[in-house]
């Protein structure tokens, strides 16, 4: 479908009040400039921020992006609408993911709907035909269980040995209810795609689905100083198959979408308002096929906070911080062209993943092959930031 991008759809409702910054491309200087949204213009910081990863680390981000000195480079409207992949001017500016050096990490199975849809992809073994049969009996089975399950608590581990007991248990429900999440690496650091980019698919894969979801903004002390949006892309035939395949399942060439912009923690917005987030999700295909979902960061099953300490503590460190996606409450189901087989992506699929104040994130489908090719990565940007002076 065609991708057309415009201010009000990409930027949070109460924008004027927000603190938003972000990356744009500038072709006049061949590389990533950091950016911060006044009065409708994006400000570009770099020459006091080079990084977002020397802003997320400031003593007070919010202030510092507020305070900066930096060059307009215009209406914030005009880079948004020439970030389509179609229909941009190559000379002008477009956006970027937001985050730069941070490390590109995500937790899984943090949502009771999405947890149990893991353990149906195991048992089905990828296969998208078995999946409804199994759907009916592990729902059946557990799917009230987990509901008001605290984890790591002395009830999760007594459900954990009923449920051994009638042979349901799964290495999903271990992280999802157990002591300890699942944090892995969903990508390298810069590798991530912003709004308006195409995002890839393994071409091999037959089943998979989006994953929209709340994306914190971690500094190197572990400390939540923003938020944004995300897609985890996940192939579901390929981790059904094996947990071992999870890289393959995840980390693929623009298989990692951020943005359009980080939301700094400020006087109006607070980790309660992260914790109160309401995610839309809109797939619309060229077949005319449209599913629409939404996840609510209330009924996540473990605190944002303690996330972030399960991710960045005395035996995991990441001195250029960490942006972690918080997983997601939508496993979509909905049957699309074969019945039971459920939902799958087809290229040309527009996805939307939507909050009322962290903006839209908007990403047309396409194979991870078929993608522009990740080719900007870490010495890329420091040539490019000490030819430029920033450094």
């Amino acid at each position: 479908m065609e991708l057309t991008l415009n201010a009000a759809q990409v930027l949070p409702d109460d924008s004027a009040e927000a603190t938003l910054v972000g990356r744009v491309w500038r072709p006049d200087l061949a590389g990533p400039s950091i950016v911060v949204l006044r009065e409708g213009n994006l400000i570009d910081i770099t020459g006091s921020e080079p990084t977002m990863t020397d802003l997320i680390n400031a003593y007070a981000p919010a202030a510092t992006a507020h305070d900066a000195d930096g060059e307009d480079l215009g209406p914030a409207a005009t880079i948004i609408e020439n970030s389509c992949p179609d229909d941009h001017d190559p000379a002008q500016p477009r956006l970027l993911a937001p985050v730069d050096l941070s490390a590109l990490k995500a937790a899984g199975v943090t949502f009771v709907d999405s947890m149990l849809e893991r353990v149906i992809e195991e048992r089905a073994e990828g296969d998208p035909q078995e999946a409804e049969s199994i759907r009916r009996v592990i729902k059946g089975a557990i799917g009230d269980d987990l509901a008001a399950i605290v984890p790591g608590s002395p009830e999760a581990a007594r459900l954990k040995g009923a449920l051994i007991e009638r042979e349901l248990w799964s290495q999903y429900l271990e992280v999802g209810i157990g002591p300890d999440a699942e944090i892995f690496t969903k990508a390298q650091p810069l590798s991530s795609v912003g709004t308006g980019a195409e995002i890839g698919l393994h071409p091999k894969s037959t089943w998979n689905n989006p994953e929209p979801e709340v994306v914190l903004i971690l500094n190197a002390a572990g400390a939540i100083v923003g938020a944004s949006l995300g897609n985890d892309v996940n192939l579901r035939d390929f981790e059904g198959r094996s947990a071992l395949l999870l890289c393959k399942a995840k980390d693929n060439n623009a298989s990692c979408a951020i943005g359009p912009f980080i939301r700094l923690l400020d006087d109006g917005f607070g980790l309660d308002d992260v914790r109160k987030a309401e995610i839309s999700l809109t797939v619309a295909g060229d077949d005319g096929f449209v599913l629409d979902g939404t996840s609510e960061m209330t009924r996540i099953s473990r605190d944002i906070e303690e996330l972030a300490g399960q991710t960045v503590n005395r035996n995991h460190q990441y001195p250029d911080g960490a942006a972690l996606f918080t997983g997601t409450a939508f496993a979509p189901t909905k049957d699309r062209d074969t019945p039971d087989e459920g939902f799958t992506h087809k290229p040309g699929d527009l996805v939307t993943i939507a909050s009322p104040q962290l903006g839209a994130l908007v990403n047309r489908v396409t194979t991870s092959d078929k993608a522009p090719p990740w080719d900007f990565g870490v010495a890329a940007l420091m040539r490019n930031l000490a030819s430029r002076g920033v450094l």
